[in-house]
């Protein structure tokens, strides 16, 4: 029994009539007869009474009739699913997200691909960078969002977007009176530093840029992410150096002043994958993380070739 006889018997079901139906079919009315006894010979039941005016379901027919065209109608959306998996216009995304990238890029990034591709199912996963390689080689994740990604033989890593820093501090902080602050002028402050983790990251970028500019570095607090942070500088603990995408964060009692540092200008997201994956779903969102980080460059490029004009 199979689907294309399973179209033959609906037709002569609902023509009643073999001459009609093969007509309706575009074949001739013997190989459509050969067919149904091939079908009726596979189910070891008649399904039509021949008649004089054509031909009338038997009681194994009627139940046969009852389930066909829901049949036919899982066939064809299982063939309709199937041609949108392998275009990646459906099926399962499983992301790799952390603090403070969940702030601003990777929400929109992930809500334009939602918008083109309302049928894949986006699932997020919050883990840390070590985390999201171990999950990238599991395949628990398809693709993961960090900064300062090592190199590692069997991912891709590509650069979504670079993004200036600032210093988060008291409100009542001297050095909230100057509109952008250097690292020497941090020296001895108490810092607040995240992500307190292992692998490097930004705290250990910014202790460096501290050790290359002479400043003096007097960590006050490390935390595991930029809300508790930033909430630390909100409670007078110290300051931070962090994202411009943490300025997001209005708690009360924070000020935002950009960073000018020769050592520390910005740091770049990236968007991590398995160099061996080639689900559609996994092309079709690294396309669009390709044309989104290709908008914010051009974006970024504009203001400075004006300014140079």
């Amino acid at each position: 029994m199979d689907l294309r006889q399973m179209r033959y018997f609906l037709t002569v079901a609902e023509e009643r009539n073999f001459t009609r139906a093969a007509q309706r079919l575009h074949m001739a009315q013997p190989p459509l007869t050969r067919q149904i006894h091939a079908l009726e010979a596979d189910l070891g039941a008649e399904l039509f009474v021949r008649t004089p005016k054509g031909v009338s379901l038997t009681e194994a027919g009627q139940a046969l009739m009852d389930e066909v065209p829901n049949l036919l109608a899982l066939a064809q959306r299982a063939k309709e699913r199937a041609l949108l998996a392998s275009q990646g216009q459906s099926g399962r995304l499983d992301v790799g997200i952390f603090g403070s990238g969940v702030l601003d890029v990777i929400p929109r990034i992930l809500a334009r691909f939602h918008a083109e591709r309302p049928e894949v199912h986006i699932v997020l996963h919050n883990l840390t960078k070590s985390e999201q390689i171990q999950a990238l080689r599991e395949r628990r994740i398809t693709v993961g969002f960090n900064r300062l990604i090592p190199p590692e033989d069997d991912l891709v890593v590509e650069t979504v977007l670079r993004e200036p820093l600032v210093v988060a501090l008291p409100e009542a902080h001297p050095l909230c009176k100057k509109t952008s602050l250097r690292i020497p002028e941090l020296s001895d402050q108490p810092l607040i530093l995240y992500p307190n983790l292992p692998i490097a990251g930004l705290a250990q970028q910014v202790m460096q840029a501290f050790v290359r500019e002479k400043a003096i570095v007097r960590v006050e607090q490390e935390v595991e992410d930029v809300l508790t942070a930033v909430a630390l500088v909100a409670g007078g603990f110290g300051i931070c150096v962090t994202t411009a995408s943490s300025t997001s964060l209005r708690l009360p009692g924070v000020v935002y002043r950009p960073l000018e540092s020769a050592y520390l200008r910005e740091i770049e997201l990236s968007c991590l994958y398995r160099q061996s994956d080639e689900s559609p779903v996994l092309a079709a969102f690294v396309a669009m993380v390709r044309d989104f980080a290709s908008q914010a460059a051009s974006h970024k490029a504009k203001p400075a070739a004006k300014r140079k004009a």
